[in-house]
């Protein structure tokens, strides 16, 4: 049996919560389909010691504010989960879990939403699959012949299950400088980076990087090209444990090396590190396969968009993937004013279509549905004034 809400979201991390909170309050019919047994998102799987670049009250989704975790100002990945969890309960969104999204079509006046649990036709779609799914391992010559172990970032968990042993760690992210220090104490560590890290000064934190983010994309909007001036901050917060490492000496980085081979990595200039484990913190792209056969993609294989509206398909929408799909948007903080705006064209674009199919006398005479907030508020589980 095909159901058919009027919006369906893809994904239920928090860029989907954030969609699903203003749809809820436009009064739009929708589900959100997630591809997970368990809420949380991507923070589900996190390292153990992960914790958020910003204190709690500047984390939080619309409508609720993330409560402080005892004992840390930044809270843990933990505190993440159990928040999202609440979150999805307290307003009562409609997550459906296990159905993971294999394709989205087209289907005359719908776009047709194939999961493995079912087919769903709606007019709109919020992709908000995330990144996590698609790590990127880089074509460096020799991964195929090193002997050692390899994993992603999404494979690590705890310094204890390397212990004494030689690990490299490649990356100069956030990722790459947080795994290294949770590797300084128990490991022969090496950790590579393209350049050498740039670290933030230790009194800035993720509120400055949002407004950052936010300042960066008011003068793209403005039609300024030379961002430089608002962007320049660096790459690696200096979270407690990466600044304690840092300041006492482990964390030195050595430069991107040229080809593994069986034993270890070498550089160009002939030095050579032997190796049990190689972590690549290299990144992720967007899990966006679920798209293909929308053909949206261009010659470098990104989707073109207005806001998080698709160019080319504006039934569609992309949230949370980063700043293309808004400030900020693969945050917390950041990801809540683009669901707003996706939220509010797609309710915009329900009622022309409802317009349109009365005028050519394709539905009865009901009403629309009413796109105002106050149709939610009356219904929400409880009220809670908006913070976005």
């Amino acid at each position: 049996m095909t159901r058919t809400p009027q919006v369906v979201v893809i994904g239920g991390g928090q860029a989907g919560l954030a969609a699903g909170y203003h749809l809820r309050r436009l009064g739009v019919d929708f589900v959100i389909l997630d591809g997970q047994s368990t809420p949380g998102g991507a923070w589900q799987h996190a390292w153990d010691s992960l914790h958020l670049f910003s204190p709690a009250a500047h984390s939080s989704l619309p409508g609720r504010l993330m409560p402080s975790q005892p004992g840390e100002t930044y809270p843990d990945a933990s505190h993440v989960v159990a928040y999202l969890a609440d979150y999805e309960k307290r307003y009562d969104l409609p997550v459906q879990r296990g159905a993971l999204v294999q394709a989205v079509h087209r289907d005359g006046p719908f776009l047709r939403i194939q999961a493995d649990t079912g087919t769903w036709q709606a007019r709109a779609v919020i992709s908000a699959t995330g990144t996590w799914t698609r790590p990127f391992l880089p074509a460096v010559p020799g991964r195929e012949v090193f002997q050692g172990r390899q994993l992603h970032t999404v494979g690590y968990r705890r310094p204890g299950d390397f212990a004494g042993q030689r690990v490299i760690v490649v990356g100069g992210g956030n990722s790459g400088a947080q795994i290294a220090a949770d590797l300084a104490h128990d490991t022969e560590l090496t950790w590579v980076t393209q350049r050498p890290p740039r670290f933030l000064a230790d009194d800035i934190d993720g509120r400055a990087l949002f407004d950052v983010a936010t300042a960066r994309r008011r003068a793209l909007d403005e039609g300024r090209t030379d961002t430089a001036g608002v962007a320049a901050l660096g790459d690696i917060v200096a979270v407690p444990p990466v600044r304690q490492a840092r300041d006492a000496g482990l964390l030195k980085a050595s430069p991107m090396f040229l080809r593994l081979d069986r034993h270890g990595i070498l550089w160009a200039d002939g030095r050579r590190a032997s190796a049990d484990t190689v972590i690549w913190c290299t990144g992720f792209r967007p899990a966006l396969s679920h798209l293909a056969p929308l053909g949206l993609r261009g010659v470098r294989g990104h989707i073109a968009t207005a806001g998080t509206r698709a160019v080319d398909e504006p039934r569609l929408h992309l949230l949370g993937y980063g700043d293309w799909t808004g400030p900020a948007s693969a945050t917390l903080i950041g990801v809540g004013r683009p669901a707003r705006d996706a939220a509010r064209e797609i309710a915009e674009l329900l009622k022309t279509a409802h317009c349109h199919r009365r005028l050519h006398g394709e539905i009865g005479h009901v009403p629309p549905v009413e796109y105002e907030a106050a149709s939610y508020l009356t219904a929400a589980k409880p009220q809670v004034t908006t913070t976005n």
